[in-house]
């Protein structure tokens, strides 16, 4: 397995707010994040690295996970814990009041991918059966959509695109959608804040993910697209490439 991380303040933004990594449990598994915060500089990127570290931290010290189950149930915990952290800590310093974050997570395995998501940061797949979005956006204009009361293509342009209907650390309580999918020999993640997703279309990151060339130059390649596309947003991603490795999960 491969993976690559990549971050950019954009063009116009004065602070990059994003956060995200790849981190490796004790078995050598990866976990994939991107965290697009919100609360305006400093109170977004205190809630992004936060959940980042906090989950880091836990998955440093987790042993081997074996099943969806248990990919699926520590996910839901551990982010659990992260949105009380983040929340308590909103409460108590009044410079992050109201502050939050958006999260995509997924735990990559040899057999398999568990991804977990709040908010309008997405996990993408790209495999045998073509490019799809694993994600529902929890945005006012996704359920606009999804209600049939505006089209696919007004999305694309409404004035209330940015308006997310779930985040980390703005509740007590956060509601997340986890699903698992199998995970296959050359099988493609893409996760990413919306500052790719918005000025990036599909069309074009499927021409960049099947391009020649190593993940690190497919990752740069979208950043560049999405600055010259007005880089309006911090942008962030992750790519995830699944590959037999004999030696185990570490590369």
């Amino acid at each position: 397995m491969k993976a690559v991380f990549k971050t950019d303040r954009g063009r116009i933004r004065q602070h990059n707010e994003d956060n995200g990594g790849i981190f490796l449990n004790r078995s050598g598994q990866r976990l994939a994040i991107v965290a697009d915060g919100m609360g305006g500089h400093r109170a977004g990127d205190v809630a992004s690295e936060m959940a980042l570290t906090n989950l880091q931290k836990l998955w440093g010290e987790t042993e081997a996970v074996r099943t969806a189950d248990e990919a699926e149930e520590w996910l839901r915990v551990n982010i659990e814990k992260g949105n009380t952290a983040l929340y308590e800590h909103s409460k108590n310093t009044s410079e992050c009041e109201g502050m939050g974050t958006t999260l995509v997570a997924a735990i990559c395995t040899k057999h398999f991918a568990t991804i977990a998501n709040i908010g309008d940061s997405r996990c993408y797949i790209l495999n045998e059966n073509g490019f799809q979005q694993l994600t529902d956006d929890h945005s006012l204009v996704n359920e606009l959509v999804r209600s049939g009361q505006i089209s696919k293509e007004d999305a694309e342009h409404h004035p209330m695109k940015n308006v997310v209907l779930r985040a980390l650390g703005t509740e007590e309580t956060v509601n997340m959608d986890i699903k698992t999918i199998i995970f296959e020999e050359e099988d493609l993640l893409l996760l990413c804040s919306d500052g790719l997703s918005n000025k990036v279309t599909e069309k074009e990151m499927i021409h960049i993910l099947k391009d020649n060339q190593g993940l690190e130059e497919k990752a740069a390649a979208l950043i560049e697209l999405a600055n010259n596309h007005g880089g309006e947003d911090n942008i962030t991603l992750v790519i995830v490439e699944f590959f037999d490795n004999e030696s185990g999960e570490r590369l």
